[in-house]
Parts: C-alpha cells; structure tokens; sequence
C-alpha cells in the first residue's frame, strides 16, 4: 500500500507547481545506502532493540525530484500517545518549499502509522540557509518543537587533506595538546569487550561532573551488538580507549560510516587531566577515519554560539578547536495529526523542558550557596 499526499511547491513570482507525492514502505536493507547514520538500516536495526519500531520508505515526489528513503521512528507513551519520530530526515532538502514537504510527507506516511499518532516529528539534517521550514499551505501545519532532539549545530573536519594539512589546521592549542599527551605517553587502542564496564564507570562519573543526562549500560552494549550483528551493511563501531601507564583515563565511541565518521560520545576521568587524553581520542579518531575513506568527521554537538555564560561552553572551545567549520541545523519541527493529543503533548514537552531549564538549575544553584546567604 502507498501512501500519497499532494505537494505544492512554490515558484517565481507566486506560481508553483502540484506535486503527487507518495511513500511506499521497504525493507531496512534499502536504508544501507543512506551516508546519514540515523537514516540507516543499521540504526533502524539497533533503536528497534530499544523501545522504538522502525518504519522505512522510499519517498518519491515527481520526475524533477529524485526519490530518496526514508525511516520513521514510533514508540508509544502511556499506552496511548504514538510519537513518530524521524531523525535527521529528510536527507532531501527542497531549499523551497521545505514546510509545504515536510507537511506532506506527514500526510503520505499517516496510513502506514499506528492508531493514535498524535504527531510527526522531524530532526532536519539541512543546513541553515535560505527559508525557514516555514507552513504556507494545505495539510497539518509544521511547528517549531520546543526543544531539539538531535544537536542542531555542530563542528565539521574535512578529511580532504594529508594528515599534516588536517593537523596545520587546528588551532594552535589543540595541536599542542596533541603533541603533548603523545609526549607524556598518552595511547589510544580500541576496547577489548572486558574494558566496558571501566568505560562506562568513566561514563557516569563524566555524567555526575557535566550534569548530562546518560543512556544506560545496555543502550551502548546494544549499539556495539547491533555493530557486530546486523545483517546489511553496517558502520564500523569503535570504543577508543585513552591510557597512560595502562589506567584508563578517557573513551570515545566512534562510528565510520562510508563517508563519514562520527563522534558519538565519550566520557573522561578526573585522574591526569593535563596529559590531554582527550585531545589523544580525538587525533586518533580522525586518523581512523581517514584511512577507513571518509571525507568528514562530525563532532557531533556543540552550543548554538560561543556564550561563556553556557554550561558548555567548554565543550564549543574544545571542539571548534579542531576545525572552524561550524554547521547549523533547523533543528527539530513537527506535524501533528491529532491535534488534540497533540496540543496536550506539547503542553507536557514545555513545562518538562522549563523545570530542566529554570526550576532544577535554580534548585542546583541555591543548593551550592554557602549557608545562610
């Protein structure tokens, strides 16, 4: 069964055209051409494992527009309330228009959806340029969420060059911290399994210290599992490890996909700070990359711009220090199809995201003032 939905895609001095746009469900192997890692059969596979059902689809949308695949996401809440949820999709950017396909696409890909999906929620893997994903025609319209799933910006090295030209690039102090954990004797090497529960206990400790919320053991257990299992073609998944005199001081879980290698996260102790172990994980990461034939490396998350009043600003002067090219998001939009539900869910969204935001950080705040001040 296809689902169609039509689509009007704006022109010149107010014409446009109708589109007759339609999805039609397909296996997780035809996601294993996708260059997004969120958009792969392989992650369909392992967020299957954790509490999500994967829906893939090729899309297609006229002879001008070439088809794409794409994969939705469902997990219901409270037995009641279905979330759809597609991270870092559409690959395909319309640059105009963007509202009027995400619209549509909610629409074509309703029939295919469980009972009681109250909305479609897209994470946009486009750059920011040109209009915003902006609502100007039929169908549900298409609204900012009130939070970003998925970091909207983040910081890209291009693994283009040599190795030195990638190196000569970073800034000053992050070559030089290189150089030093190298000199301090600082190695990276991939995990052997029996070193997981040492990682992770870095893992939470990183957690307590940043105040960042955490997946638990299994989740990443998981990732590593579905690394070795799923039958299509799969990214390599790697847990780097930093030591110096054999102690585990950091690890990054890394994945190197066919184009591009992602940094997913990484966790670092309190102990020997200054011997750089994480500048050590990243230099190596990018060299793995390189050689693996990927053309970028994807830091994966950074602040919206460099606010030193920012709980991480840390985190942007850290990063950006490996490459100045920093790319922004739309972020994350949603369709809904139950408004009701809909408008409840979103009520729900906003008050959870002003107790983390306000409330909790003012509790956190008072809880660290001296007694009686």
């Amino acid at each position: 069964m296809r689902g169609q939905a039509r689509l009007h895609r704006p022109g010149a001095e107010g014409q446009g055209e109708v589109i007759e746009l339609s999805v039609e469900p397909v296996s997780l192997a035809a996601l294993d051409s996708s260059d997004e890692l969120l958009q792969s059969g392989f992650w369909a596979f392992f967020k299957q494992a954790h509490g999500w059902r994967a829906r893939p689809f090729t899309v297609r949308a006229g002879a001008a527009t070439p088809s794409f695949q794409l994969l939705v996401l469902t997990r219901t809440f409270l037995r009641t309330f279905v979330l759809a949820y597609v991270p870092f999709g559409p690959v395909f950017d319309p640059a105009c228009g963007r509202g009027e396909l995400l619209s549509a696409l909610s629409r074509a890909v309703r029939p295919h959806l469980p009972k009681g999906t109250m909305l479609v929620r897209f994470d946009l893997p486009w750059e920011k340029s040109g209009e915003e994903p902006r609502w100007s025609g039929a169908g549900p319209k298409v609204l900012k969420s009130p939070s970003d799933m998925q970091p909207p910006a983040t910081v890209i090295v291009d693994l283009a060059p040599p190795l030195e030209g990638i190196l000569s690039a970073m800034k000053s102090k992050t070559r030089y911290n290189i150089r030093l954990a190298e000199k301090k004797g600082v190695t990276v090497r991939e995990a052997a399994p029996e070193d997981f529960d040492a990682w992770y206990a870095l893992y939470q400790e990183t957690s307590r210290r940043d105040r960042i919320a955490i997946h638990s053991a299994a989740y990443y257990r998981g990732l590593l599992a579905a690394a070795r299992e799923y039958p299509g073609e799969k990214p390599q998944v790697r847990l780097l490890l930093a030591r110096h005199e054999g102690e585990i001081l950091a690890g990054n879980i890394c994945i190197f996909g066919r184009s591009r290698a992602v940094y997913l996260t990484g966790a670092s102790g309190g102990r020997k700070r200054n011997l750089m172990p994480t500048y050590a994980l990243q230099w190596e990461a990018i060299r793995m990359a390189k050689h693996a034939g990927c053309t970028e490396y994807d830091l994966y998350g950074i602040p919206p711009k460099p606010d030193e009043g920012h709980a991480m600003h840390g985190l942007y002067q850290f990063k950006t220090g490996f490459s100045e090219k920093i790319v922004e998001r739309w972020g994350t939009w949603d369709a809904p199809c139950l408004p009701a539900r809909f408008a409840l869910y979103r009520a729900a969204e906003g008050a959870r995201m002003f107790y983390y935001r306000s409330v909790k950080k003012r509790l956190r705040r008072s809880s660290r003032s001296p007694e009686g001040s």
